[in-house]
């Protein structure tokens, strides 16, 4: 198996669970400062953090999987090609893991998923988007190639490389000048003005753009209390 799981660690979890709980996502654990979100696809995980600390604000490209040995081994065999092996069993803070390393140095652990199912409650038409921004493209997408994502055609015709996992969440791979970093956003098949009512009704402040590529939803991000934080973005997608 393979899901979209990124960690987003936050001083403010009461306001993001209130932002996810508002855009259809439903928390299927609660384990201290530890929370988890469903999405109709791809799962979310909110991490404690202390105000004004480094990791308060900032999100961990992640996966989840059945079987690390043998995620580890598909994903290894399938690099053989390519001269890489980008998967290591390893004991990481949290459990035993999987850290896949890119070509470009980026690195993000594959966990076992704790319970397999998306909740049924979710909004089914919300998908959680993971995106590895990188200078070398290329082999950042065949990395997630050889890991089982599926590749998703999207209509330019450039370096970009969309992704779908088999149990949820899409994986995006675009291109950037200097140091490779992850990004955090979603994706909604329904109708974006009812979302956007959805949420401006519970106090949010949201804004919808029309862009080249379709409508894009601009939400303020709840980490955005006092600092220069970037909104999040939910795109329209049919």
């Amino acid at each position: 198996m393979l899901r979209v799981r990124p960690v987003h660690f936050t001083s403010r979890p009461d306001q993001w669970e209130q932002l996810l709980t508002e855009l259809g996502m439903v928390k299927t654990v609660d384990d201290g400062p530890w929370k988890e979100y469903d999405a109709g696809s791809g799962r979310l995980a909110l991490h404690s953090a202390e105000a004004g600390s480094a990791e308060d604000g900032t999100t961990a490209f992640g996966v989840e999987v059945g079987d690390l040995a043998e995620f580890a081994r598909r994903t290894n065999l399938a690099s053989v090609e390519d001269g890489t092996t980008p998967a290591e069993l390893v004991d990481a803070d949290h459990g035993a893991s999987c850290r896949i390393t890119g070509e470009d140095g980026f690195s993000f652990f594959a966990d076992k998923a704790a319970h397999g199912a998306q909740c049924a409650d979710a909004d089914p038409g919300l998908a959680v988007v993971e995106v590895w921004f990188t200078p070398d493209a290329a082999a950042a997408a065949q990395t997630l190639r050889n890991m089982g994502a599926r590749l998703r055609p999207v209509p330019d015709d450039d370096e970009t490389a969309d992704f779908t996992a088999k149990n949820g969440g899409v994986l995006m791979v675009r291109p950037v000048d200097g140091a490779a970093r992850p990004g955090l956003g979603f994706e909604y098949t329904g109708e974006l003005s009812v979302l956007r009512d959805r949420l401006a009704a519970a106090g949010i402040n949201v804004t919808i753009t029309e862009e080249a590529f379709g409508r894009t939803l601009h939400v303020a991000s709840p980490d955005a209390a006092g600092r220069d934080v970037p909104a999040l973005w939910v795109s329209s997608r049919h």
